[in-house]
């Protein structure tokens, strides 16, 4: 741990040039040049660190832990006023510690706050401000005095032919001494055919870190199989000296004070938590993907905002006051506390999508809060740029029927009732791919556990394999694709059951409204099916889909799925049930073991 009780610390420059200076300070008045540690304020000027990275959670400090208050160093020289100020779960400030300071030589300054009026929200933050004389700030850093467990800590990487991206993020993690000091080790899991060690890089980084590099080859289990090998190797000891790990993306954009910050906090919960960093987006950096997320396991949906969580929202313009509470957090940037693993164990081997969600629905049921901070951010690849129709959808759907299955009230008609909607809601939109993907995760779904067998490896074939029957599922070149007439919608239906209802008689009589052009962002289901032949754009922006109605194909798919989904309203219960039993095995370290094949 950090020495001190170092919480957080303040950086006035991003670690790299693309991201927003406006994440980390703004000038309200005058000029202000910074630096990554660093701030100079010109004449008459004032600045705040009001703003994502620069704001300490009060609220999320005083709901789950013991600190009773924090104290802000800085070093200061030149003249000015720092004040420590406040907000609530308005947003409306105060000042609740301040220093004066005029003096041409360096001096060390110390603000303090109570932990003690933020039960519902708000936040900490500074405000410098000048006269006719400059001030420089530097060195900010956040303490807590008060009770923490001692334990280490480690970083998981699971990384899958990203090799340049991963590299980065080492580099950018080996890059901050202090950040790297907190760390026992940090193991990468590279699961690809293009491996992370064949970069040049790779020695450099590999000799920065030095022994806490541990750099781990196996086959592709997926997100889960991946961190799960971190999770594996970092509690191969005693449990009593098992340490929390900080699973992170290999793709990300590394924020490098969140991953001392969320082990920071992890060691003052009053009870542990596992602590989840949020996602900002990648090609939109200064837009946050969703505060706190929740499921809705009946339409077997995840992501979702929880009760007045921001959700892709400009963090130049809002800040998050009010306090929420997550059901789980993604492990783009999640740490697990030993506690967990010890009362847990491992993840499920579903290979990916919901493996982190399963992990911390069943935390939650065993009485292991998450808590998904504000300012704990990296940046993570846009999911509105990311393709519905993918193989990948196979697994989101398997997945969320397994977790229904052992974490939801599992409503059996009512899901068969949405799978049966859904299926054809791909139908009329002439994504008859994505349907065949539905019926294949549905049928491995009723076979049971035995699905996980091998973690996953043999259904990424067999999806691939039935996907590259239909044209549709793949990305051509925008240039040379059919002129059509563009196409845009009319308002969205108030009555969708009914629109979708007619539109399945369309289908099946041949009905049409011709041929057209539809952008990425009028891809509604109930817009594609009013034609016969539509070039879609694919919401990556890298080219289109072509889709074309084929009733033969609808029909002979419809007839499938349908009898596929009557046997899930049939059988159901009986994979509950043996999930449910399963699920020790399934998560526990021998399956593990075999799967790595670490014997």
């Amino acid at each position: 741990m950090p020495e001190n009780g170092l919480v957080q610390r303040t950086f006035f420059a991003p670690p790299r040039d693309l991201e927003p200076g406006e994440l980390y300070y703004t000038a309200e008045r005058g000029v202000a040049v910074a630096e990554r540690r660093l701030i100079r304020v010109g004449p008459h000027g004032r600045v705040s660190t009001n703003t994502y990275f620069g704001r300490f959670p009060a609220a999320y400090w005083q709901r789950w832990t013991h600190a009773e208050q924090v104290f802000v160093t800085f070093e200061v020289h030149g003249g000015g006023l720092v004040r420590l100020m406040a907000s609530d779960t308005a947003g409306i400030q105060r000042a609740v510690d301040s220093v004066r300071v005029g003096t041409p030589e360096p001096r060390a300054c110390r603000l303090r706050a109570a932990l003690n009026q933020f039960a519902d929200g708000g936040a900490f933050w500074l405000e410098l401000s000048t006269g006719d004389v400059p001030l420089t700030v530097e060195d900010v850093r956040w303490t807590v005095p008060g009770p923490r467990r001692t334990r280490g800590a480690v970083v998981a990487i699971c990384t899958y032919n990203r090799a340049d991206d991963c590299l980065v993020t080492l580099r950018t993690l080996a890059g901050d001494a202090e950040c790297v000091a907190v760390l026992d080790a940090v193991y990468v899991v590279d699961q690809g055919a293009d491996p992370v060690c064949s970069r040049e890089g790779f020695a450099a980084v590999s000799d920065e870190l030095g022994p806490a590099l541990r750099y781990l080859r196996q086959q592709n289990l997926g997100g889960a199989g991946g961190f799960s090998r971190g999770l594996y190797e970092a509690t191969a000891g005693a449990p009593d000296r098992w340490p929390d790990v900080l699973l992170m993306d290999d793709d990300i954009a590394l924020e490098p004070d969140t991953v001392l910050r969320m082990i920071a906090f992890a060691a003052h919960t009053a009870t542990p938590a596992i602590v989840g960093g949020q996602m900002l987006q990648l090609l939109h950096p200064d837009r946050l993907h969703v505060g706190a997320e929740r499921t809705e396991l009946p339409r077997l949906r995840a992501g979702r905002p929880v009760p007045e969580a921001l959700h892709n929202a400009d963090l130049t313009e809002k800040n998050q006051d009010i306090r929420v509470d997550a059901e789980y957090n993604a492990w783009w940037s999640c740490l697990i506390p030993a506690e967990a693993l010890a009362k847990l164990g491992y993840p499920l081997p579903i290979f990916f999508q919901w493996d982190d969600i399963e992990y911390g629905l069943r935390a939650r049921a065993a009485g292991i809060p998450t808590v998904t901070m504000p300012g704990f951010g990296v940046w993570h690849a846009d999911f509105s740029w990311k393709d519905w129709d993918d193989w990948a959808r196979y697994f989101s759907l398997r997945n969320a029927l397994i977790v229904s299955a052992l974490h939801g009230e599992f409503d059996v008609r009512a899901t068969a009732r949405f799978l049966f909607a859904e299926l054809w809601r791909y139908l009329v939109s002439m994504r008859y791919g994505l349907a065949r993907t539905l019926i294949f995760a549905v049928e491995d779904f009723l076979r049971g556990p035995e699905c996980l067998a091998d973690g996953g490896a043999q259904a990424v074939a067999e999806v691939r394999k039935l996907r590259a029957e239909h044209r549709e599922t793949v990305v051509q070149p925008s240039c040379g694709a059919p002129v059509l007439p563009v196409r845009l919608p009319g308002p969205t239906p108030s009555k969708p059951g009914l629109v979708l209802l007619k539109r399945v008689l369309w289908h099946l009589v041949g009905r049409s409204s011709g041929d057209a052009t539809i952008a990425a962002r009028y891809n509604h289901w109930w817009h594609v099916s009013l034609f016969d032949t539509a070039v879609v754009t694919d919401p990556t922006q890298s080219g289109v889909r072509l889709r074309r109605r084929d009733q033969a194909q609808l029909r002979a798919i419809a007839y499938q799925g349908t009898r596929v989904v009557w046997r899930f309203a049939r059988e159901a219960r009986r994979a509950q049930s043996r999930y449910r039993h399963s699920l020790p095995e399934l998560t526990g370290r021998p399956n593990w073991t075999r799967l790595f094949d670490v014997g």
